[in-house]
C-alpha cells in the first residue's frame, strides 16, 4: 500500500481526516452509552430502546442522503450532520432526561455498533471513487479508510478507560459524572469534523456532466443486483444488531463484572486487530474477488461468535472475541469497494444509500428486543447464538446468488 497518498486527491485526505475523527468519538461512545445508561438506572428494555434509536437514526438520515445528497450538495449535507453530532453531545453531557437522550441519540449521529453504520458513508462511499488517480487503487482506497477509521475507533475506545481514571483521582465525582465529560468531547469532535468538512472542495459533487441527469431510480439490472443485495445485507445487518459493540460492553460488564478499563483495552486491541485485516482484506480480494473475500472470512468469524457464548472464562471470552475480530470485518471494504464498482457513477449514491439503508433499518431491530432476550431462558448466550447462526446463513446465501457478478473496476 502507498503510504505517501500521491494517488489520492487533497478532498480524499479531508474526507480521511474527517472519517478519522468521527470513529474516534464513536469509539469511546460505543462502550461507554449503555453502562452510562445502566448508571442513571435504566433497566436492559430503556436502554435497548435508546440503542435502537441511534440506529433509526442511521436510516433516516442515510434515506434521505440516498435520495438528495447529490440534489442539494454533498459538502452541505455532511456539514449539517456533523454540527448534529455536536448537539447531541450538548443534550447527553447536561441532561439525564430519558425522553431528552433518546432525542439525542436520534438526531446525533451517535454510534453504537463498533463500526460506522451512519450517513455519513453513504455520501463518502460515493465521493471516494472521484478522489482516485488511478482506478486500480479502488479496493486499496477503501481498505484505508476503513483502517485508519478503526485505528482512531481504537484510540477512542482506549479513551473509554479515563472515566475510571477521574475517579480515583477526583473522589467526589460518582460514576455517571465521570461519563459525562466524554460527551462533551464528543461535542467537539464533531465541530471539528464539520469544519473539515467545509474546507472540502466542489469537486465531491456530482460532475455537472450529469447533475442534471442524476437517476431518481436505479437502472433496472442495477435496480435487480442493488434490490437482491439490500435484502442479504439486512440479514446480515439484523444478526449483526444483537452483538454491537455496546451491547458486548454490557455483556462483559454484566457476565464476567469487566470495568471500563478492561474493557477499553479489549475493544481497542479488537480494533487494531480490526484495522491491520482491511489491509489483508485489499490483497486478498485482488487475488481471489470481492466476494470470495467476503465470504470466506466471514463463516470463520461467525463460528468464533458463537464460541464467545459459552467461553466460560473471561480470559478464553477475550481470545474468541479477539480472533473473531481480526476476521469479522473483512467484507467491509470489499462491500464497499463491490457496491460502487458494479453500478454506473451516477447510481453510486443511490445504491450505497440504499444498500446502507436496508443494513440499518434492519439492525434497528435488534438492540431494541435484546432487553428482552438477556431476560428470557437464552440469558446472556442469546444474541451470541442468533447473531452468529443468521450470519453463516447469510455468507452462504451471498456466495451462491453473487459468486459470479463480477466487478467492473
Amino acid at each position: 500500500m502507498n503510504f505517501s497518498l500521491d494517488w489520492l486527491s487533497r478532498d480524499g485526505k479531508l474526507l480521511l481526516a474527517a472519517r478519522i475523527l468521527r470513529t474516534f468519538g464513536y469509539g469511546f461512545l460505543s462502550v461507554i452509552i449503555a453502562i452510562y445508561l445502566r448508571f442513571l438506572g435504566f433497566d436492559d428494555v430503556h436502554i435497548g430502546l435508546l440503542l435502537g434509536s441511534t440506529l433509526v437514526n442511521s436510516v433516516v438520515f442515510t434515506l434521505f442522503a440516498s435520495f438528495y445528497a447529490d440534489r442539494i450538495g454533498r459538502r452541505k449535507l455532511l456539514v449539517i450532520y456533523a454540527s448534529l453530532m455536536s448537539v447531541s453531545g450538548v443534550i447527553f453531557a447536561f441532561t439525564d432526561n430519558y425522553f431528552l437522550l433518546i432525542f439525542a441519540a436520534f438526531i446525533g449521529t451517535i454510534n453504537v455498533t463498533g463500526s460506522e453504520t451512519g450517513a455519513f458513508l453513504t455520501i463518502e462511499q460515493a465521493i471516494l471513487p472521484q478522489t482516485i488517480k488511478d482506478k486500480k487503487k479502488m479496493n486499496t482506497v477503501f481498505a484505508l479508510y476503513n483502517m485508519l477509521g478503526t485505528f482512531a475507533m481504537s484510540g477512542g475506545i482506549l479513551l473509554s478507560g479515563l472515566p475510571s481514571l477521574l475517579q480515583e483521582q477526583y473522589s467526589t465525582l460518582n460514576e455517571a459524572e465521570s461519563i459525562k465529560i466524554l460527551f462533551g468531547l464528543y461535542c467537539i469532535v464533531g465541530l471539528v469534523v464539520m469544519i473539515i468538512y467545509i474546507m472540502v472542495s466542489s469537486e465531491i459533487e456530482i460532475k455537472s456532466s450529469i447533475k442534471n441527469t442524476v437517476k431518481q431510480t436505479l437502472s433496472p439490472k442495477s435496480k435487480r443486483i442493488v434490490g437482491k443485495l439490500s435484502g442479504l445485507f439486512a440479514v446480515d445487518s439484523f444478526a449483526g444488531g444483537f452483538v454491537i459493540q455496546s451491547v458486548v460492553s454490557l455483556w462483559f460488564f454484566t457476565r464476567f463484572g469487566a470495568d471500563l478499563t478492561i474493557l477499553s483495552y479489549i475493544f481497542s486491541a479488537a480494533g487494531i486487530l480490526t484495522a491491520f485485516s482491511y489491509i489483508a482484506a485489499a490483497k486478498i480480494a485482488d487475488r481471489i474477488g470481492l466476494v470470495n473475500t467476503m465470504v470466506f472470512t466471514h463463516i470463520p468469524s461467525n463460528v468464533l461468535l458463537i464460541l464467545v457464548a459459552f467461553a466460560p472464562t473471561l480470559q478464553l471470552a477475550i481470545i474468541f472475541y479477539l480472533v473473531r475480530m481480526s476476521l469479522s470485518q473483512m467484507d467491509v471494504p470489499t462491500r464497499q469497494s463491490y457496491i460502487v464498482s458494479i453500478v454506473s457513477e451516477d447510481e453510486r449514491t443511490a445504491a450505497s444509500g440504499l444498500t446502507n439503508v436496508s443494513r440499518n433499518i434492519a439492525q434497528t431491530v435488534s438492540p431494541s428486543v435484546i432487553g428482552y432476550i438477556f431476560q428470557s431462558f437464552l440469558s446472556l448466550s442469546g444474541p451470541f447464538v442468533l447473531g452468529g447462526v443468521i450470519k453463516i446463513m447469510y455468507d452462504l446465501a451471498l456466495y451462491f446468488n453473487f459468486r459470479n457478478i463480477k466487478s467492473k473496476e
